[in-house]
């Protein structure tokens, strides 16, 4: 994994101890640190699960599951992983790089629907920050904003009166938009339900029936959107567009 940029994983260990996460789990922690480095991926895969089968989550966490699945060349498993540390931290370009060079690994290389140009910027602001910072920036320029006000309010001094009034009303307006974009990042993470395909190679079909009409082909490591589930099936879209039906055992959701 020359190409990809590592992750220091020593981090984990502050994680854990910020988060009152006391042994085994920073037992487990420091083996799988450990295993990472000396190259015993499975090893440090076996540890790092350990802590997330525990309720433990973080980006960094997931993203060094990732990294050892990519360095015994497991590549979906690899995305899976990648995913769900970017659906933490949307805004992380370590997490986005690797995530990109794994997909340079599977069969197939699928062209997105275009998106309208407001459509792109929005998600471009709002994949900025996690859920949890766009909250703290809402909070934090809700404050400034309400301090400016009480400025408007108590100051005899016009110059000042002005700067409160404008500023105050400025960071609320601020703190309205952050407001937003902590709600649609929420929503969109709780909403949206998106797997990783498992099989080497399935046929994508009609309807949620072994005989009936094949539609396409997908292969292993390609993400879908999940649409319906049925009776041990999902309907399925790719980033295409194009729509169908795959069994739940060919998916793992992300």
């Amino acid at each position: 994994m020359s190409q990809m940029k590592p992750y220091p994983i020593l981090f984990l260990l502050l994680f854990a101890a910020m988060l009152g996460y006391a042994s085994p789990q920073t037992d487990n922690i420091l083996i799988g640190n450990k295993s990472y480095t000396t190259g015993a991926y499975s090893k440090a895969i076996e540890m790092y699960k350990k802590v997330v089968d525990a309720g433990f989550e973080s980006p960094e966490l997931f993203y060094n599951i990732g990294n050892s699945y990519y360095k015994m060349n497991d590549y979906a498993s690899a995305i899976l992983w990648y995913e769900r540390a970017r659906r933490i931290d949307p805004g992380n370009e370590d997490i986005e790089f690797n995530l990109n060079v794994a997909n340079t690994k599977i069969s197939d290389k699928i062209e997105p629907l275009p998106e309208m140009f407001y459509k792109r910027w929005f998600n471009a602001v709002l994949e900025m920050f996690s859920v949890d910072m766009w909250a703290t920036v809402c909070v934090v320029l809700f404050i400034a904003g309400m301090l400016f006000g009480v400025l408007y309010i108590s100051s005899r001094v016009l110059v000042l009166r002005k700067i409160g009034f404008w500023l105050g009303i400025g960071l609320l307006f601020l703190s309205g938009f952050s407001l937003l974009f902590a709600w649609s990042s929420y929503s969109f993470t709780k909403a949206t339900s998106e797997a990783i395909v498992f099989a080497p190679t399935i046929t994508v079909k009609s309807s949620p029936d072994d005989k009936s009409t094949d539609l396409f082909v997908v292969h292993e490591g390609t993400k879908v959107r999940l649409l319906d589930n049925i009776s041990g099936w999902y309907e399925i879209r790719i980033a295409n567009g194009s729509v169908g039906w795959l069994p739940v055992t060919s998916l793992e959701k992300i």
